[in-house]
């Protein structure tokens, strides 16, 4: 089985972690940015990442906001916004930037697993 990993962005610490042990079940290794610039430098440094949970309302900005800047430097990455804001707007405005998946807070273990199946990472 090839080694997946998926970076976390979320400045919630027990998200990261919740998230971190759903993913273990599935075999998948995680890495975790609590911050837009963290993550930044993970991926500068990092040349793949199956996928990304990125978190919308973040200390230094807004997740949606950098979607297409993520998919222009990293096509293949699927990214999944996932935020405590679940509504149609925000869903909307996360599709257009190319988000992959949308899941509001609070999340089910099956939600993400589902979640993960369904984009084949």
């Amino acid at each position: 089985m090839q080694n997946r990993e998926i970076l976390i962005v979320d400045d919630e610490t027990d998200i990261r972690f919740l998230l971190g042990s759903i993913l273990k079940q599935k075999n998948i290794q995680t890495v975790f940015a609590s911050s837009l610039s963290e993550a930044d430098n993970i991926l500068k440094n990092k040349k793949k990442f199956d996928c990304i949970f990125l978190d919308n309302f973040l200390p230094d900005g807004l997740g949606v906001n950098h979607i297409k800047q993520i998919k222009n430097n990293y096509p293949q990455a699927k990214i999944v916004m996932i935020t405590a804001h679940d509504n149609q707007t925000d869903r909307e405005k996360a599709s257009n930037e190319g988000a992959d998946y949308f899941i509001g807070k609070p999340f089910s273990s099956e939600s993400i697993l589902k979640t993960i199946d369904r984009l084949a990472v």
